[in-house]
């Protein structure tokens, strides 16, 4: 059974996600790049639940952010791009556990130590990219 689509549970949804962007954000350049890729990964999913929640069909999509981006993409043509920007951001760190748990790396490899070449503002700067086509694919509805 498919849910109704809501945009007000959406929209909150998208605050949310502007919050955990603005906590990756004063992260920067404070020597915890994983909170940054963490928290940055914490709005990109936020957002992308917003935008599967405008369609009322929650209980169908995939799991993942690759799975979600892709699932919405090929559901919405304004969304091209989508999940290749999405795979671009896992590929720098955006994980909801390696950037947490010390059994994502070899040991004696920490998270705080695995993400020490990350360009935490360009990861950023994307992230605000995807946040904003997703916001803007709301406001449409």
């Amino acid at each position: 059974m498919a849910l109704a689509p809501s945009i007000p549970e959406a929209r909150r949804w998208l605050r949310q996600a502007e919050s955990d962007l603005q906590a990756a954000h004063n992260d920067i350049r404070c020597c915890c790049p994983n909170w940054v890729l963490f928290k940055g990964h914490q709005a990109l999913e936020k957002a992308l639940v917003a935008a599967v929640l405008c369609r009322g069909e929650a209980s169908e999509a995939p799991m993942g952010l690759v799975g979600l981006a892709r699932w919405l993409e090929a559901l919405e043509p304004t969304l091209g791009g989508l999940a290749e920007e999405v795979e671009w951001l896992c590929g720098c760190g955006l994980d909801g556990k390696a950037t947490q748990y010390p059994s994502y790396h070899p040991f004696p490899i920490t998270p705080k130590e695995a993400f020490h070449s990350v360009d935490e503002e360009e990861v950023l700067k994307r992230v605000q990219g995807v946040l904003g086509r997703l916001q803007d694919h709301v406001g449409r509805l």
